[in-house]
């Protein structure tokens, strides 16, 4: 079975010949071979470097034998598209005017992706040309929270209080907001299939600040549409978040075919939630990798324990690879996925 068919039958909850992987930011500063990359540019400008971010994506996707890439780019590359001055430092994302009003949401565009984002799309056509369409390409982009959290906030935040001070006080400035984000996601995942991409994934990771009624009343409006807007992509597609334990009943009202479980919720317990009648992605702790190889052994026989050869698992992180992750235990991770599923 090839890793394309294998990814794809999953996440439609068809049978395959072992449990498929990918891992979440799988191209990353843990990679030596990403690291001599970066010593050469900032990091927009190897997103915006079609054949560069291709390399990465491709190196990944060779170096650790996953079962899927995922193109290199970022959730905030559409804002900076959108008119939003997103800089990355050395402590994260910073936005040096961060959008509080309603003349600054006003102030942002929605805009087309092949006009104003190329380089995503060329760099998706040059992976899938590497690899001559074995290997399935997910495009992605983050959730409207997400994104709205990072233009309040200015950059990463612990309480979200500016997020949520628009959210709670000025709530039609937040839904204008959250509007115009939903639409520019939709766009924007629909020239990444277009260009090639085999599925999709939204990352709302700060989706799980909010309550349940305020996921209900603030969240979940806008991942039904996006969801819905894409149902006739005929591809797969995947809503993910971090600390959505509480939300996992709402989230199951989207029509997405794969819901993304973090390592908050046991796998078995997420998927009932969420039910059997999709697939569920997740949900290993990213610090598990950090372990010796047989403690991470034990750590990776639970997930799959708790998914009990049901079809429709595809094993990952509950978030993001971490930089200090050892390039090596990565890989061990897939290939002992592989080992234990074998069917």
């Amino acid at each position: 079975m090839s890793r394309k068919t294998r990814f794809i039958d999953a996440c439609y909850r068809r049978p395959v010949d072992c449990t498929p992987v990918w891992l979440m930011r799988q191209a990353g500063r843990y990679q030596a071979s990403y690291q001599a990359i970066r010593q050469n540019m900032s990091f927009f400008e190897l997103c915006s470097t079609p054949d560069v971010a291709a390399e990465v994506t491709v190196n990944a996707v060779e170096e650790l034998g996953v079962d899927a890439g995922i193109i290199f780019s970022d959730i905030l590359v559409p804002l900076r598209a959108m008119g939003a001055p997103v800089e990355l430092t050395h402590s994260g994302p910073k936005l040096s005017d961060p959008i509080r009003d309603e003349a600054g949401v006003a102030a942002l565009e929605v805009v087309d992706p092949l006009a104003t984002m190329p380089f995503v799309m060329r760099a998706i056509e040059i992976f899938n040309d590497h690899f001559q369409g074995e290997v399935p390409l997910i495009g992605f982009a983050g959730g409207p929270i997400t994104l709205a959290a990072y233009l309040t906030e200015g950059g990463h935040s612990k309480s979200y209080a500016d997020l949520k001070r628009m959210l709670f006080a000025a709530p039609k400035t937040a839904h204008q907001l959250l509007d115009k984000l939903a639409r520019q996601v939709v766009e924007h995942l629909k020239a990444q299939v277009e260009a090639g991409c085999h599925a999709v994934q939204v990352f709302d990771s700060w989706v799980g600040v909010l309550s349940p009624s305020d996921y209900a009343e603030l969240a979940l409006p806008y991942h039904q549409r996006i969801f819905d807007e894409l149902r006739g992509l005929g591809v797969p597609r995947i809503l993910f978040g971090t600390d959505t334990a509480t939300l996992l009943p709402q989230m199951a009202t989207v029509d997405a075919e794969v819901i993304g479980l973090d390592w908050r919720i046991d796998l078995d317990e997420g998927w009932r939630i969420v039910g059997e009648r999709r697939a569920v992605q997740g949900n290993l702790d990213p610090c598990c990798l950090l372990m010796d190889q047989p403690a991470l052994e034990k750590r990776v026989q639970q997930v799959v324990d708790a998914a009990a050869g049901r079809d429709g698992h595809i094993f990952n992180l509950g978030h993001g690879v971490l930089p200090p992750t050892p390039v090596e235990n990565a890989r061990f991770v897939v290939e002992t996925v592989h080992r234990l599923t074998q069917r």
